[in-house]
């Protein structure tokens, strides 16, 4: 099955808006089995009706984000109308939806919003509760009239409109389309600790060895995700070798990230954590943050950046911080200790370091850090790591390192 996408709007092309739609829907797409043969990005107005027709000229299913909603440059829905022959409707179950969605919000709803209201006739409406522009769906018939068999989705560009429509009315519609008996898997194994190349040495060569299988590389945000993908047989025997020599490293095959595994095992284990931080200003604690029922397994934040932090809230020594200086490993256990016991939490994780780019020395260079993880019922750990780069890799990779050192503790791991 051959797959376009289309993004639309001048935001992408000006780059005011990065495109994350179209690397999450190759991503859902992918875990169907599929993939996406070509990705177009295109202006509002006029050239989307050029765009669509000539990715359906060669493709069975052609999925388009964006320009749905009330504005005059809003085409979308025009285009397709145009281009495949088909009048525009009004539709009465959008229309009451719309000033159901004003009136929950207290707000009137404007006379261009009916435009959202307009349906080109046959076009299966698909319903968007979380915005005003539903999707829509053009089974494969309706582009007969143009010579083609091609199956179009109009999706809404905010991706909090388009995920939720994607899962639960676009997949399905795109799984009823494969073939009968079509056994195909994809695998994603999330891996931590371990550099791509790393990766490519222990198991690339035996990965390919096997036959129908297909091996691809993602890394993001301090992982690498191993994706394996073929027909099932192939796959679990892919699965086995990288669980083989890369256990241990291994995150999680559900593409949960670590901050998502490390929350919901705290929560399995009736635990709780803290955490002190300096160079990364409370980054850390805003990724366990982002996930839901962290509050349950989270209590206490400390971003102590300057020493008078340190020693008030964190009770660190002044003397210690004279004779080692902040970035230093006495300093980070005694942040991670103070952490643990002024929070009461059984774990605390602590990081002190110099982000750069200044403030580095020949002894502590840009990128190092040192991490230290207390528990009430184990020895303090602390470790210094080198991160040099850019202020926001320093403080993503520092994370990382830290919460898979949490990881390893909880799931009995030595350290790496």
């Amino acid at each position: 099955m051959r797959i376009e996408l289309v993004n639309t709007g001048d935001e992408l092309l000006l780059g005011d808006t990065i495109n994350t739609n179209a690397a999450w829907l190759g991503q859902q797409i992918a875990a169907l089995g599929l993939m996406v043969s070509r990705h177009l990005v295109v202006s509002d107005g006029a050239v989307i009706k050029e765009a669509m027709a000539e990715a359906a000229s060669r493709s069975d299913v052609v999925l388009v984000s964006g320009g749905l909603g009330p504005t005059s440059d809003d085409l979308t829905r025009e285009s397709i109308a145009e281009l495949l022959g088909l009048p525009m409707e009004l539709n009465e179950g959008i229309k009451s939806h719309l000033e159901a969605f004003f009136a929950k919000r207290n707000r009137s709803m404007s006379a261009s919003n009916l435009k959202q209201a307009m349906v080109p006739r046959g076009a299966i409406v698909m319903d968007n509760p979380f915005g005003t522009a539903p999707g829509l769906y053009f089974p494969a018939e309706l582009s007969h009239s143009r010579g083609w068999d091609t199956h179009f989705f109009l999706l809404p560009g905010p991706p909090r409109e388009l995920k939720p429509m994607m899962e639960t009315l676009v997949e399905p519609r795109l799984r009823a389309m494969l073939p009968d008996g079509a056994d195909r898997r994809v695998l994603y194994l999330k891996i931590t600790g371990v550099g791509e190349s790393d990766i490519v040495e222990k198991v690339e060569k035996k990965l390919e060895a096997i036959s129908g299988l297909t091996l691809g590389y993602c890394i993001r945000n301090g992982d690498v995700d191993v994706r394996l993908s073929g027909a099932a047989e192939p796959v679990d025997i892919g699965a086995v070798i990288v669980r083989e020599h890369l256990g241990t490293c291994i995150v999680s095959e559900d593409r949960r990230i670590i901050e998502e595994v490390l929350v919901q095992t705290l929560l399995e284990r009736g635990e709780t954590l803290s955490t002190a931080e300096s160079c990364t200003g409370g980054y850390m604690a805003s990724r366990i943050t982002d996930v839901s029922g962290s509050s349950r397994v989270f209590g206490h934040g400390f971003v102590t950046y300057a020493n008078e932090a340190k020693q008030k809230h964190l009770g660190v020594s002044a003397e210690l911080l004279a004779e080692h200086g902040a970035v230093s490993e006495p300093v980070a256990k005694a942040m991670a200790e103070g952490a643990l016991a002024t929070s009461g939490a059984d774990h605390a994780l602590a990081l002190t370091g110099v982000a750069g780019p200044t403030g580095g020395s020949d002894e502590k260079p840009v990128g190092t850090v040192f991490i230290s993880l207390a528990s009430k019922n184990a020895s303090t750990i602390v470790k210094r790591y080198y991160y040099p780069g850019t202020r926001d890799r320093f403080k993503l990779l520092s994370s990382q390192a830290a919460l898979e050192m949490l990881r390893r503790r909880l799931l009995g791991l030595p350290l790496a």
